[in-house]
């Protein structure tokens, strides 16, 4: 890439860091390229849509959450590292407002851009997810996929519920209570 192509580069992502944490990733592209000093065919041939963008964007949290998944992967409590790495799924989609509904997406859409950096997540969080089952704290019937919309979900919901800072927390501990593996004498009987 050309010194001032990767200028205009990188000045895109500055401005769509900062107008999707203000607006939300539904900011206007227009806007974006406007206060990167470039036009808006400037912004679409470094990101062809939308997606393109948030993906790169994304790209800093994206390696964040693989770090940290493979540093808790040698936790020696799976179930706890799972829920660590949960939260912190849950706090890096509340940084965008609007982050979480298009994660959501990405599961209808698994050739879209944007499924660049769900496709890393769902690998980072099935190891986690896997460890916690294989220990027996979590059922083995919850699929990685499900885990991520579900979490998703409760980021949208906070996202949706600003007045309420402790309601992503009380829907993960929710959640994680359905997730538990019963405990030996306490599975329902056939009959």
């Amino acid at each position: 890439m050309r010194a001032d192509a990767r200028r205009n580069h990188e000045r895109l992502l500055a401005e769509a860091r900062a107008a999707f944490a203000a607006y939300g990733t539904d900011a206007s592209l227009e806007d974006v390229a406007r206060r990167a000093g470039v036009g808006i065919g400037t912004l679409y041939r470094h990101f062809p849509n939308r997606q393109a963008l948030m993906s790169a964007v994304f790209e800093d949290a994206v390696g964040e959450l693989l770090a940290r998944a493979r540093e808790l992967l040698d936790s020696p409590e799976p179930c706890s590292a799972l829920v660590t790495w949960l939260r912190e799924m849950v706090t890096h989609a509340g940084e965008y407002r609007g982050l979480a509904r298009a994660l959501m997406s990405v599961s209808a859409e698994p050739s879209s851009a944007l499924a660049r950096c769900s496709t890393p997540i769902r690998e980072a969080g099935g190891a986690l997810l896997a460890r916690a089952q294989e220990a027996g704290a979590v059922r083995p019937d919850v699929p990685i996929g499900d885990l991520l919309q579900l979490t998703h979900a409760i980021a949208l919901a906070a996202d949706e519920s600003p007045g309420d800072p402790d309601l992503a927390d009380r829907l993960l501990r929710l959640t994680l209570r359905g997730l538990r593996a019963p405990e030996e004498g306490t599975r329902p009987t056939k009959g």
